[in-house]
Parts: C-alpha cells; sequence; structure tokens
C-alpha cells in the first residue's frame, strides 16, 4: 500500500525520492538501508519496537535534518526532529496554551488521556492557528503531518509527503488536498458505504437491512486497517454473519476500547443492574447497545491498547471494573500482526506476539484467545476454520447464558493419572469428594438437575471408579456409561484427524486402552443432567512414552473418542474440570497459539471449559488457559502449619536442654543424647565436623574419642537445628472447594505470614472477632498497620465462598474476574480472595530489580560455597529454569544465571527488558561461569523472549575477546569450535519441542527400570535439545554433553511451602535426572543446591540435607500425617505420592538413610490402626505405599529388617487379594 501511496506522490512531485521498506528489511538486507539512510534529507518510521533495529536506526538516522517517528519505541521517537520542534530523550512539554487546549480533550479521567490526546491531534491543527505562529508553527506541522499520517490510506500518505516537501524540502507542490477524514471511533459494514458514529444507528441500520435476531458481538478493529482497506475485516465480518451472529464491528485507534466498552456498549447485566439503582458506569452514553460478548482484534490491554502496554497492568483495575459491569464473555481473537502464519504454525507463537494476544489481554480476564490467521508476506491473510472456531466457542458462551439451569448440562471430569495407584478422584492440594459434593449441592440451589445425591463424596468417587471400571457393551451400559463405535469415531473425526490417529497407533481398535471389540468404553456416571467421568490416561500403563506430547504425535483412540463424545453425543453444554491437573491441555500440538490440528482445540471444540486450579501455580495454569481454553477458577492452598517436634525429637531436646543447664552435674545425660543421635539419624542432617576432619563416623564408641568441649558444641549445632525442624512450615491436609476456613486454620495463615510480628493473642481477638478480646487489638501501640493488614487478610480469607460463587457465574457465561497467581506467603494479599481467573505476568519485565538483586546474592553464595569445599571456581554451573519459580519469584532464577555470567538487565524506555548486557570482567567479583541453563517445557513456551534474550547473551559471551580462563563460557565455546560443533555457544536445553518433561518420574512410577545408568540416558535423551534465536529444538548432543561433564554444581529455587522436594515427582526426575547425568558424564559428584525462595533466607541448601529436613518436617511427621489422612481417599494417595518420590530420591541421589523408611513404616504400614485406616480410604494407594517400601529394599536402599519386610509382604498381599475381590 505504501509503495502505491509514493508513487501516487511522486507521480505529482518528480522531485521527491521516495523509500519505503519494511521491518524486515531491516533483518534481511541492512546495507541497502544504511546506503539510503546516508544521503536521506527525511527520516521516517513508524512501529519499531525490536530493540536491535531501534539502536541501529537511531546511529544511523541521527545526523538526518527532519526525522519523523510515530507509534514506535521512545528511544527511537526521541530522535523527532521538525524544524525547531524537537522530541528530545527528556521532553519539555507542550506550551502551555497546548497544554490548556489538550485538556479540554479528555473526561479528566486518567484512562481517557490517550484517547483524548487523539481527539488533539486531529483537531489540534485548526485550533493552533490563533496561537502566534513562531511560537508554535513546527509544532503545528508535526501536527499536521501526523493527521495526514493517522488519517492512513493512499491519498492522505500522499499529502503528507507533499507537506514535508514543500515546508521544509523547497520543492513547489502547489495546493495540498485537506486530510480525507475518518472518525477516530466509528462502525463500519461492508455493504454500507461510510461509517457510523452511533452503535444505536448502525444496529438500526443492521435490522432495516437484515431483520437479524442473532446474538450481539461487538468485534474492535484497528481503525488503520479500516481506513487501509485490509481484506480481512469484511472476510471477518462476514465469516460472523454466516455462523448466526451479528457483528457490531467498532473500529478504534487502539488506545479507545475501553473508552468503547464502557460507553457504547451495555448488556442486559448492566442494564438489570441500572434499573435496580447500581450504576457503575456513569458515562454510558444513551445510544449504547446491548451486546451478549466483546471480542478484540487488538490484543494488548483494554485501556490504553498499544500505549497502555508501556506500563505493563497500570490500568488493570479500571478494565475489570468496567468489564466487571458489563459481566459478558470478552475474548481476544486477532490475525498475528508481528508473526507469519508459517512460523505460527510450526513453531507456535513466541516473542511480543505472544504478550500483545495473551498475556496482557490475560491481566484483564480475556478468555479462549484464538489466533485468526497472520501475515503471509506483507499481507495479513486469516484462516476460516479458526474463525470458525471463535464464533462456534462465542455461540457456545452465550448459549450457555440463555439456556435455563434446569436444561443446561454438564461434564465433570476427575483424574485417575497414573491408573492403578488410587489417583481416581484427586487433585493437588484440593479434596475432591468433599469439593465436589459441596459444588452439587449448590448448582441443586442453582435450578441445575442433579438427580438424587449421595450424602458422602467419597461415594460418588467410588461409583465413577467402578463405572471406568467395568467392561461395558451397547447392551449392559448404565447411566452414564456409553460405548463409541469406531465407525461413529471415523465419522466424527473425518479422514485427516482418523489417519493421524492410525499412522500414530497402528490400528484403531487394538490399542488396548479402554477398547473391547470396536467399541470404545466411555465409563462414568450420571446424576440427573450431571455427567461425572474419569479422564482417559495418556496411554498404555507400564510405558509412559507411549503419548508424550510432540506435534507429530496424537492421543489414542479411545481418548479421543470421550472428548468426541461429550461434544456430539452427550452434548454438553459445558465442561468442568475438576482441579489440578489434567492432560487434555498438554496433548501434541502448536506449543503456543492453537491451530486446527492441535489436539486438545479438536477435543475441547466449542464446548466451554471451566478449570478449577490452584491459586500458587500461574504456570502451568497457562497451559490450560491458553491451550486448553481453561477460565481458571482459583482456588486456596491448605491451611499452613508449623512442624513442631515429636517423638524421639522431642524427648533429644528436652534431653539436650537439661543437659545443658550443668553439663558436669548431667554428663550422666551425655550418653543417651549421642544414641538418640544416632538412632534419629540426626548426625546426617548435622555433621559432626571434628570427626568428619578424621574421617570417623559419629557412633556411641567413637565419641568417646572427642573432648567434652567438642562433643558440648556439637550438641548445641544439633539443638538449633532441632529448632528449624520444629519452625519448619508444611501444608495442612487439603483445600475443600468454597469453604470457610475455621478459627484455627485463620490463625494458621496469618502465624505463616506474620511470625512474631503478631502475637497469639492478638491472632486469636482477630481470628475470633470475638468483642471481649478488642481490647488486645487496641491497646497495640505502634503495629496498627500490623494490625489492619491482618484483619484485611483475615476477611479476604473469609471470601473463600467466592471460588463456587464463580464458579457458578463461569458456568453462566459471566465474567470472571482476573488475578495474578501466587499464593500468599511468596505474594503478598493480592492472589486473595480465591475464585479468580488467575494469569502470570509481562515476560518482558523479568527478572523485576527486587528479583535480580536476590538472584545475584543467591548466586554469589553459590560460588562462594563451591570455593570453600573445593577451593577453586566452577567452570559450569547448571541452573533450571522453571516457569512456575519464575513467574511467581518474577524471574529470581534469572537473576541467578545472570549473575554467574556477569550480565545485567537493559531496559528501554518503557520499562520492558530488551537486553541483557556483559558487564566489564573488572567488575565481576569472579570470572564469567558457564551454565547449562535447563528449561521446563512450560518455560521455553511461554518465556520466549527471554530464551531469545539468553541466547544472545551466551553468543556475546563466548565471542567477546576475554581471557579463556576468566570466562569459562569462552573456553569451552572455544574447544568446541575446534571440534567443529555448530552453534557452540547454545547453552539452553529442553524436552523436544512441544513436549514436557524429562520422563524420569514416569519410569521411576511404572517401576520399569533396573539401573541408575537407565535413569540418566532417559534425562539425557530427553533434554538434548537446543532453543535459542536460531535453535528451535535442535538435537546437540556434543553440547549437552560437554556442559554435563564440566558442570560441578546445580542450583534450583523452590518456590513454595507446598511443592517441596518431597512433594511432586518434578523434581527427583528433572534436577535428580540431571545430576546423575552429570555424574555419568563427569565420573565425579555434582553438588545440587537448593533456595526456598519463599523465605527470606537466600542460602543454598544442599540436596541431602533439604531432603533429611524436608521428611522430617512432612512424611515422618504425626501432625502432617494426621492431617493428611484425615482427608480421605485424596490424603492417603498424596502419601503415597511421597513414597514413590522417596524411591526416585533413591535411584537419582542414590538417597538411601535407613531411618526415613524405618520412620515410614512404623507410621503407614505397622501401626495397625493407620494401616487400616489406609487402606480403606484408598487400598490402591495403600498398596503403593506398602509396594515402595518393599521395593527400597529391593532395589538396596533400605536394609530393613526381615520381620519388617514378612509383615510389609502379608499387608501387600492381603491389600491385593482386597482389590482383586473389589475388581472380579
Amino acid at each position: 500500500m505504501y509503495r502505491q501511496a509514493a508513487q501516487l506522490a511522486q507521480s505529482r512531485c518528480p522531485d521527491l525520492d521516495i523509500q519505503i521498506y519494511s521491518d524486515r528489511s531491516l533483518s534481511q538486507e541492512p546495507e541497502i538501508i544504511e546506503n539510503a539512510l546516508k544521503d536521506a534529507d527525511v527520516f521516517f518510521a513508524s512501529l519499531i519496537f525490536d530493540y536491535d533495529q531501534v539502536i541501529w536506526l537511531r546511529e544511523r538516522a541521527e545526523n538526518i535534518p527532519i526525522r519523523l517517528v510515530f507509534e514506535s519505541a521512545l528511544e527511537l521517537m526521541s530522535l523527532t526532529r521538525l524544524g525547531k520542534f524537537v522530541i528530545g530523550d527528556k521532553p519539555k512539554g507542550m506550551p502551555k496554551p497546548i497544554k490548556f487546549i489538550l485538556s479540554k480533550f479528555s473526561s479528566g479521567k486518567e484512562e481517557d488521556k490517550l484517547a483524548g490526546y487523539l481527539s488533539f491531534l486531529k483537531t489540534g491543527p485548526k485550533l493552533l492557528k490563533f496561537i502566534p505562529a513562531k511560537k508554535v508553527q513546527d509544532l503545528r506541522n508535526w501536527l499536521i503531518i501526523y493527521g495526514y499520517w493517522n488519517a492512513g490510506g493512499n491519498e492522505n500518505f500522499a499529502s503528507m509527503c507533499w507537506t514535508i516537501a514543500e515546508k521544509y524540502l523547497d520543492i513547489e507542490v502547489g495546493e495540498i488536498p485537506e486530510p480525507i477524514e475518518t472518525p477516530n471511533m466509528g462502525l463500519l459494514h461492508p455493504e454500507y458505504e461510510g461509517y457510523f458514529t452511533s452503535p444505536r444507528d448502525y444496529l438500526n441500520w443492521y435490522q432495516q437491512e437484515k431483520s437479524s435476531n442473532h446474538p450481539l458481538v461487538a468485534v474492535l478493529l484497528y481503525r488503520k486497517h479500516v481506513i487501509t482497506k485490509q481484506p480481512y475485516i469484511p472476510q471477518l465480518i462476514r465469516f460472523f454473519e454466516e455462523q448466526e451472529l451479528t457483528p457490531v464491528p467498532i473500529f478504534i485507534n487502539g488506545v479507545e476500547g475501553h473508552v468503547i466498552v464502557r460507553d457504547w456498549l451495555t448488556t442486559t447485566y448492566e442494564t438489570q443492574q441500572r434499573n435496580l439503582g447500581n450504576k457503575e458506569i456513569r458515562s454510558l452514553a444513551k445510544d449504547a447497545i446491548e451486546v451478549d460478548a466483546i471480542v478484540s482484534t487488538i490484543g494488548f490491554p483494554l485501556v490504553g491498547g498499544p500505549a497502555g502496554s508501556m506500563e505493563a497492568g497500570r490500568q488493570v483495575e479500571v478494565a475489570k471494573r468496567i468489564l466487571t459491569a458489563k459481566n459478558i464473555p470478552y475474548i481476544v481473537a486477532a490475525p498475528l500482526l508481528i508473526q507469519d502464519i508459517y512460523s505460527w504454525t510450526r513453531q507456535g507463537i513466541g516473542g511480543l506476539q505472544s504478550v500483545v494476544l495473551y498475556a496482557l489481554p490475560e491481566l484483564d480476564g480475556a478468555i479462549d484467545t484464538v489466533p485468526l490467521g497472520g501475515l503471509v508476506g506483507n499481507d495479513i491473510y486469516i484462516i476460516p476454520e479458526r474463525v470458525k472456531r471463535l464464533t462456534g466457542r462465542l455461540k457456545s458462551w452465550i448459549n450457555l447464558r440463555k439456556t435455563a439451569t434446569k436444561d443446561r448440562k454438564l461434564a465433570v471430569i476427575l483424574y485417575g493419572f497414573p491408573p492403578g495407584y488410587g489417583a481416581t478422584g484427586t487433585a493437588a492440594l484440593l479434596n475432591v469428594p468433599r469439593s465436589l459434593v459441596k459444588l452439587l449441592r449448590e448448582l441443586e440451589k442453582q435450578g441445575y438437575d442433579v438427580g438424587e445425591l449421595p450424602e458422602d463424596g467419597e461415594i460418588i468417587i467410588n461409583q465413577v471408579k467402578e463405572a471406568d471400571e467395568a467392561i461395558i457393551t451397547p447392551n449392559n451400559a448404565g447411566k452414564g456409561q456409553a460405548t463409541v463405535n469406531v465407525r461413529k469415531l471415523e465419522e466424527w473425526l473425518g479422514y485427516l484427524l482418523k489417519s493421524r490417529i492410525e499412522k500414530q497407533w497402528k490400528t484403531l481398535t487394538e490399542t488396548g486402552i479402554k477398547t473391547y471389540g470396536d467399541e470404545y468404553q466411555i465409563g462414568g456416571i450420571q446424576l440427573g443432567n450431571i455427567w461425572i467421568g474419569v479422564q482417559p490416561p495418556l496411554g498404555i500403563s507400564g510405558d509412559p512414552m507411549r503419548l508424550m506430547f510432540e506435534k507429530d504425535l496424537t492421543p489414542h483412540p479411545q481418548y479421543a473418542a470421550f472428548y468426541k463424545w461429550l461434544q456430539n453425543d452427550f452434548s454438553a453444554d459445558a465442561i468442568l474440570h475438576f482441579g489440578m491437573h489434567g492432560t487434555v491441555e498438554w496433548l501434541p500440538g502448536s506449543p503456543l497459539g492453537n491451530t486446527g490440528y492441535s489436539w486438545s482445540d479438536i477435543l475441547l471444540g466449542d464446548i466451554p471449559n471451566l478449570y478449577i486450579y490452584a491459586a500458587n501455580n500461574p504456570s502451568e495454569s497457562i497451559l490450560a488457559k491458553r491451550r486448553g481454553y481453561g477460565v481458571l477458577i482459583s482456588h486456596n492452598v491448605p491451611p499452613y502449619g508449623r512442624a513442631g517436634l515429636y517423638k524421639e525429637l522431642m524427648a533429644l531436646r528436652e534431653l539436650i536442654a537439661e543437659y545443658r543447664e550443668d553439663t558436669n552435674k548431667n554428663e550422666i545425660l551425655r550418653e543417651g543424647i549421642i544414641q538418640k543421635i544416632v538412632d534419629s539419624g540426626l548426625a546426617a542432617d548435622c555433621k559432626f565436623e571434628e570427626g568428619k576432619k578424621l574421617g570417623i563416623d559419629f557412633t556411641v564408641e567413637n565419641a568417646k574419642l572427642f573432648s567434652k568441649h567438642a562433643l558440648n558444641e556439637y550438641f548445641l549445632k544439633v539443638y538449633e537445628y532441632l529448632q528449624i525442624v520444629e519452625q519448619r512450615l508444611f501444608s495442612s491436609g487439603l483445600h475443600t472447594l468454597g469453604e470457610i476456613p475455621n478459627q484455627e486454620q485463620l490463625d494458621s495463615y496469618l502465624e505463616a505470614y506474620f511470625g512474631e510480628k503478631l502475637t497469639e493473642r492478638e491472632r486469636k481477638a482477630i481470628t475470633s472477632e470475638s468483642p471481649e478480646l478488642q481490647y488486645i487489638l487496641e491497646s497495640a501501640n505502634g503495629r496498627s498497620e500490623t494490625i489492619q493488614e491482618a484483619i484485611y487478610i483475615r476477611d479476604l480469607l473469609k471470601r473463600t465462598p467466592e471460588e463456587l460463587t464463580n464458579l457458578l457465574r463461569g458456568l453462566n457465561g459471566e465474567y470472571i474476574p482476573p488475578a495474578p497467581g501466587g499464593d500468599l506467603l511468596r505474594d503478598g494479599t493480592g492472589v486473595l480472595p480465591t475464585g479468580r481467573n488467575i494469569h502470570a505476568l509481562d515476560p518482558y519485565r523479568m527478572p523485576s530489580p527486587a528479583a535480580y538483586e536476590r538472584g545475584r546474592e543467591i548466586a554469589k553464595k553459590t560460588i562462594q560455597q563451591h570455593i570453600e569445599e573445593h577451593g577453586n571456581y566452577p567452570e559450569t554451573i547448571a541452573v533450571l529454569l522453571w516457569g512456575l519459580d519464575a513467574i511467581k519469584t518474577k524471574g529470581e532464577s534469572l537473576g541467578i544465571l545472570l549473575e554467574l555470567v556477569g550480565a545485567e538487565p537493559i531496559k528501554e524506555g518503557t520499562g520492558r527488558i530488551v537486553r541483557y548486557e556483559l558487564k566489564p570482567l573488572e567488575e565481576l567479583e569472579h570470572p564469567r561461569i558457564d551454565v547449562l541453563a535447563n528449561l521446563s517445557g512450560i518455560f521455553r513456551d511461554t518465556f520466549v523472549n527471554i530464551i531469545e534474550l539468553l541466547d544472545d547473551l551466551f553468543q556475546r559471551a563466548a565471542e567477546t575477546e576475554e581471557d579463556p580462563e576468566n570466562n569459562f563460557i569462552r573456553k569451552h565455546y572455544l574447544q568446541l569450535k575446534e571440534q567443529g560443533v555448530e552453534n557452540a555457544s547454545a547453552r539452553l536445553f529442553s524436552n523436544p519441542a512441544g513436549d514436557f518433561g524429562s520422563l524420569v518420574n514416569d519410569q521411576v512410577v511404572d517401576g520399569n527400570w533396573e539401573s541408575s545408568d537407565e535413569l540418566a540416558n532417559t534425562w539425557e535423551k530427553r533434554n538434548v535439545f537446543s532453543y535459542g534465536r536460531k535453535d528451535k529444538g535442535q538435537a546437540r548432543p556434543e553440547i549437552l554433553n560437554q556442559l554435563l561433564k564440566t558442570s560441578e554444581r546445580i542450583v534450583q529455587e523452590i518456590d513454595s511451602v507446598e511443592y517441596g522436594l518431597t512433594d511432586i515427582q518434578e523434581y527427583y526426575g528433572n534436577t535428580g535426572g540431571l545430576k546423575l547425568a552429570a555424574e555419568k558424564q563427569s565420573g565425579k559428584k555434582v553438588t545440587a543446591s537448593f533456595v526456598e525462595s519463599f523465605s527470606n533466607d537466600t542460602n543454598p541448601r544442599k540436596l541431602e540435607d533439604l531432603l533429611r529436613l524436608e521428611y522430617r518436617t512432612k512424611l515422618l511427621n504425626p501432625k502432617w500425617a494426621e492431617a493428611m489422612v484425615n482427608q480421605g481417599s485424596g490424603g492417603v494417595y498424596e502419601v503415597s505420592q511421597r513414597m514413590t518420590a522417596l524411591i526416585g530420591w533413591g535411584g537419582t541421589t542414590d538417597f538411601q538413610d535407613n531411618w526415613v523408611y524405618d520412620q515410614a513404616a512404623e507410621t503407614y504400614a505397622l501401626d495397625p490402626e493407620m494401616a487400616e485406616k489406609l487402606r480403606k480410604a484408598n487400598p490402591e494407594a495403600f498398596r503403593n505405599i506398602v509396594g515402595r517400601m518393599i521395593e527400597a529394599n529391593g532395589r538396596g536402599f533400605w536394609d530393613a529388617e526381615e520381620e519388617t519386610l514378612e509383615k510389609l509382604r502379608d499387608l501387600y498381599d492381603l491389600t491385593e487379594e482386597e482389590l482383586e475381590g473389589v475388581i472380579n
């Protein structure tokens, strides 16, 4: 278009030489542009944001006499010069008369200033003629030029060029036409000549022309695309009409989105509220029209659009208030304007495009993002199939609201993976049985048909489990059970998708997964219109690699049949995925930006997906939101508990305390203290340094070799360690959806949050709300702020019922307010109340300043620990970059990496981090340490921009001319280059593209491994894939092996109390697997250290020490055990999970402390009352608990007494027989 406009300008003015280049030209032909800039009289640029391009252009354009830069990075816009009008790096602002005029173009609201500014730019030149010309002539000309540019179109662009030529280049042009005006905000339709400036006028015209009573959907469009007549806009409008939706196409410059939604659009809900006197929006226009949903093709934040992204989240509260008042779905769906279709469909959406389309709109509560197309060359194309997905999902959300609750059909999806381990009806941190029955009762109150409800949620889980495990035929299917014939599945899938599954699985009917003959089993129960079933397993039990998530793979046929049955036969109005987390969002497909080939998109189809998710996991929930179209409803984490001391630990502390009162008088206690230290395994936690120096183990006999003074010092060390154990926090039990914490639980949250800042009496006064205790708070002099904050947190925690309220609102198709994901201890009060649609953060602002400084401190301490232990600097340190801790800490792990390399973040004018710059070596306190950065799949797919910045950093560090002995990155780079290795600066490794997990934990869970070497090999094979600007998952084994061979240390952050090393399988599967692989390559022990980022402590703790500390405070702690086991089947499964993780740590790090297994056996298996309770609540999980103990002995991790093993075998056999009886 611009080349045509340039030809038009030159046809009238031959002396003008106008050369047009795109931002791609900067990358592909920089020499041509550089030559053009050398001779230019005028430099004009728009929409240039890439930092490297900005700096490159600044250096080459700063001496051009006339420089006009619009809508670009501030560093480039500051170049603007027109005569005496200069913006500069520190703009002085407008003259006072102009500021006065400008103030009249805004409503006075902060959020309306940008929209008012655009109105001023349009009208400004006419008003400025009344101000003395000398003062503002160049400014007036700049406004005229911008007016032509903003008006758009060939004719206006040509007029802009003529204006510049006549006023500043001494080229005579003659009469220049006034701008061909287009409103800043308006409505359009392909069948109407011109534009509407009133939504009511548009709707009146539309209903006259079309006589439509279909749902109304407002569609926000870029004004620039309207006035340049982009073909996709009329196509989009017609697609909506073909799908029986009435489009309300509204164009804006980009910054006025909130003005349109606030003032031009209303809803049935808002009308009802206003009739009740609740007028949230005072500026609602008289000609506002009621719509059923809002679609933005702009992306960015609703308030401010592209300009609003300069300060991420600044106007989120305004957007939330507006969208809450409208209370309808707000969806972002747009063609990609920064990325082409080819790269999207092959690599996923990345970089700035992902922020524009996903990260920023999610802060406002946008849902169901659908990329509609993208660039092909310089043209914008939309994909009809993607538009159909958008319109289909829109219609489903609208229909959900319009369907009476008694007629709504809901599908509730529970989880049961891995099968056979008691996982059915469990979810992380959530008591599913209690939550499910609580939800069903609320649905019943709302008028849903829920049939006859059992009193106990455990009964429902058992019924679902039985239905899921039954063999179903078309003739014996019970209510809620069904079969899908293979021919029906072929019809639902179509030839192409059927062929993809056949290619992967070789057959549609002989996979062995819930398939009998030609029939796929769909097991579940139906309570009225509520169907409850178990999500199918990903693959064949014992073969975890059968379905992992590479793009070319597919789910197995029965998995596809399950979701297609929900779509087509059961005809669910909505799906509810119950807890954290399922697997549909992890299926093969585009890492980000669903295409028609993404299996999560294919199987979820158009069904609204409500997803209950733990508030403290903004990482994995991103996948549920973006790949699985999940509208997230967050739930609180369980209450916290202090570990305290128990059994021999309490007795030991009392003995030491008594001994220390008078060490001479109480000398008789010394041998007993030593015996208890040895028996409890504390000698491993607290090393006796005097004995360690001499290589002497700490035993009762050996202790006699040492002085009384040395032993007294050691007893003090043990005593202080017991105090640490006593004060450790743990997550107590599981959360029940919508349940208000009782007084004791409220106290646990406040005690964990405030620590010693509040006394026990003050907490009691706050949690009890007893009037008799208020005097305690009133007398808390000087601490009123702390008291008020505690009361505020108490009140937020008591709003837990909003978890259910907002879930029900979501099932009505209403707007769910957003909130940041996180937990109270780490992230403060912003994560409360729960029941919100959680989101992550802007990846262009990581690390935050605080996270960077804290990360630097951790890195320095890690280096110092290595020097103290080995006397030299480590050449390579492996840093784990996981999505969860990166989001919750705002990038502390990045801060660690940057300090190791010797770099710092560089920000451009809007605050975005655009480069990690190397610091001079002389400013560092250490050499540049090489880094093996191991990325989780979520980090890899979510933070593409950070990966590219890191890749750029490593390349510059490798190529900088420094002494290799002071720059280990360069040292290893040069060694690899000598071997002829390509891309030798690659340092970022992860799983295959589109795939997640090391599979080490899968092998451990299934028990299909013989030696640790197998686990090391699995980790290597799964993490050999390199990522960066060039690599998008290329296998680079030579580089990975070199880094593993030189890795002397591993450092990782633990982001929350709830997910410690012993709580989930991923830590040993990834970090343990990495440690094992590094030791295999180097032949030496590698130290792994962890920092608990939820605390103020930045000291890295060694893996083995932290494991012991965690086992003492959780698995072996009667307080933790009682709280968990009281949660029923889900609690027993949690215990079972931790026994599996214990085996995982044995396999990956050779952790084999006998006392851990001894006490676990005593607590959970050999105590008859406890064993019976576990077996009754969840026999499969109990079988796994006992089975793991027997396995530990068989693998040499536990030296158990034969009598103990006999008891365990008997228990295992008894449980197995009972299960077989149940199954048979």
